[in-house]
């Protein structure tokens, strides 16, 4: 695993803390809609629990890997999970994910990194999650090699200075909305 550098203290928030929930390990169901209920073994749809983490946050991260120059087929279901958020409002009408800041991770070994990001950034924005300036990171080996960023001895220079501006922007715009969320309209 690359090394990564402790999360650092920024000017307007302090030290930051997060949650990392890998979707691939859990039972989220296909669909548009903000609880599926219970599958046929009587285990529940986990999105609720995902769902319910992300609205207790300020910052969503959303990593994937390029997959046949897209986004992985679980990052396109957080999307399409998350679109339920559209009919969610709160008492003033804005959806409950107006506020949160949302940034975008990507890795893999061939091009298409910002075709990724594009795709991911208007799906979020489109769920009410506000996009910071340079709001991905991102690393890309040589195409068709078997390197993987998880192999890497440490993270690269280019990368983890990306890496910081994403943390630090996601950081002051989250703090920004937290006390001056937009106006119902």
């Amino acid at each position: 695993m690359p090394h990564h550098p402790p999360p650092r203290p920024t000017p307007l928030l302090g030290p930051l803390s997060g949650k990392v929930i890998r979707v691939a390990d859990h039972d989220v169901r296909s669909g548009v809609e903000t609880d599926m209920g219970e599958g046929d073994m009587g285990e529940g749809d986990f999105w609720a629990e995902i769902r319910e983490t992300i609205l207790g946050t300020d910052i969503l991260i959303v990593s994937t890997p390029i997959w046949l120059g897209h986004p992985s087929s679980i990052a396109q279901r957080v999307l399409e999970r998350l679109d339920a958020e559209i009919s969610e409002s709160d008492e003033a009408g804005r959806m409950l994910t107006y506020g949160k800041v949302a940034g975008v991770c990507v890795v893999g070994n061939e091009d298409g990194a910002h075709h990724v990001s594009a795709e991911l950034f208007q799906g979020l924005n489109d769920c009410g999650f506000t996009l910071p300036a340079n709001a991905v990171t991102y690393w890309v080996g040589e195409a068709m090699h078997g390197t993987d960023y998880q192999d890497l001895n440490e993270t690269p220079v280019k990368t983890a200075a990306t890496t910081a501006t994403l943390a630090a922007n996601t950081a002051h715009l989250a703090r920004r909305l937290k006390y001056a969320n937009y106006s119902p309209s």
